[in-house]
């Protein structure tokens, strides 16, 4: 599991939290929340960003049918431009581990920012930079929040072909930049989010 650490304690129950889609240009950011068993293994378990899709896809279930609880949560553009994507991404992870039964005692946030669910009483929690390569659970939290982006955005595609999300996945690649300015926005683009190829240009 590419020397993944199962637990920061022994004998507390720990979900890893993680989220995909802070950088795209369109589309909810996706949240996960997941209780691994301190024994879970499996030798492919990585960081989402280091696996290739076949293996998520393979992963997923695993993850789904042996972890003790695992929520998913999905933030909207426009929540997204209300809140900014930190906080936006912050509001889904939280949102996922209210949807956790059993609740857990401890959580692990991958990344460096949170905000403790103070009027949820829930205080405990650790924020770790590259989390998703250092902890179980949290990767598996990152596989489950990508998938299903993943997933979602290949739904918008149909309706959207010529942004070509199922390949960008609504990313700021040269296609999608190229289909804005060709097509304009659409209701699922991030308004708060500015591209500066789109800009207007003084020369």
């Amino acid at each position: 599991m590419a020397n993944l650490k199962p637990y920061l304690e022994a004998g507390r129950m720990e979900a890893g939290c993680d989220e995909a889609g802070r950088g795209p240009l369109a589309g909810p950011v996706y949240a996960a929340a997941v209780i691994l068993p301190p024994d879970f293994h499996h030798p492919l378990l990585n960081d989402s960003k280091q696996l290739s899709e076949k293996h998520r896809d393979l992963l997923r279930p695993i993850i789904e049918k042996e972890a003790l609880a695992w929520a998913v949560e999905a933030v909207s553009a426009e929540e997204i431009d209300k809140l900014n994507i930190l906080w936006a991404s912050v509001t889904g992870m939280q949102r996922a581990v209210l949807r956790l039964d059993p609740q857990p005692a401890f959580l692990l946030i991958d990344g460096n920012k949170f905000r403790p669910f103070d009027r949820f009483g829930f205080n405990d929690y650790r924020t770790v930079v590259h989390g998703d390569a250092t902890f179980a659970s949290i990767a598996a939290a990152s596989i489950l929040a990508k998938t299903y982006r993943d997933e979602y955005m290949r739904k918008l595609a149909l309706e959207y072909p010529q942004y070509g999300w199922d390949r960008n996945m609504g990313y700021p690649t040269a296609e999608h930049v190229e289909a804005i300015r060709r097509f304009g926005y659409t209701p699922w683009h991030r308004k708060s989010f500015h591209v500066k190829e789109l800009e207007p240009s003084l020369f």
